[in-house]
């Protein structure tokens, strides 16, 4: 897993925090590594060796801007990406959406891994 270090974007979580999350929650795979990566996608893949991208759409307004980001990176590098469509059953869920019912006391159980809605509460809640 690749997690990118974005300076125009400022999330609720460091990368450093969402690194330690994601090794958490996948620690039970063997074959799973995080890493960050600064710059293109695709120059991280390509220093790590790694064919393909495997991205997540959860509706068709997200193919359209992914797919440009798909060819492009396939015309600056040769690297491949694969789509696969999310379970209908999280279709509805985004980052912001979390954000904003936790925030507000809601409860996101079920929605994200039980460690992450223990960080996402405590942060949002103070």
């Amino acid at each position: 897993m690749a997690v990118g270090v974005n300076v125009e974007k400022q999330g609720l979580f460091d990368v450093g925090e969402r690194i330690r999350m994601l090794e958490a929650v996948t620690k039970e795979y063997g074959n799973v590594r995080v890493e960050k990566f600064h710059g293109l996608l695709v120059d991280f893949c390509r220093r790590q060796e790694i064919p393909t991208i495997v991205k997540g759409l959860r509706a068709v307004s997200d193919f359209d801007y992914e797919l440009q980001m798909a060819q492009l990176n396939y015309r600056m590098s040769g690297v491949e990406t694969l789509f696969m469509s999310t379970n209908p059953e999280y279709s509805f869920l985004s980052s912001s959406r979390l954000k904003e019912i936790a925030r507000y006391g809601g409860d996101v159980s079920g929605l994200v891994p039980d460690l992450v809605r223990e960080l996402l509460v405590e942060r949002l809640r103070g």
